[in-house]
């Protein structure tokens, strides 16, 4: 099975192609890895192919903020350069160019 290249990266600002929620993307999988009660949950007719990039995202809409995981097939990137009031953002990024946000360094010993 062949492996999808990510498109889009760590940090960068995204928005769904079809539903109104935008996000910044905090981990990407090469393909799909989540449950299969969740990919069933996913109506067949919009369901996505299995055999591509999904994102993490740090999500939100006009009512709240959450967790999304997303195909690459319906993402598209967010130009708005309007800033994200996820909760969460501030405690693995800081903010870097508009529409972009800078992973945290981690300091270990």
């Amino acid at each position: 099975m062949k492996q999808g290249i990510a498109k889009y990266q760590i940090g960068q600002v995204v928005r769904h192609r079809i539903f109104p929620f935008r996000g910044v993307i905090f981990d990407v999988d090469p393909e799909y890895a989540n449950t299969e009660e969740w990919w069933n949950s996913i109506p067949a007719e919009v369901r996505p192919t299995r055999e591509q990039p999904f994102y993490h995202l740090l999500a939100e809409n006009d009512e709240t903020e959450y967790v999304a995981y997303v195909s690459e097939q319906n993402l598209v990137p967010d130009d708005s350069g309007t800033p994200l009031r996820h909760p969460q953002i501030t405690q693995i990024f800081e903010a870097a160019d508009p529409g972009r946000y800078r992973p945290k360094a981690i300091v270990a010993h």
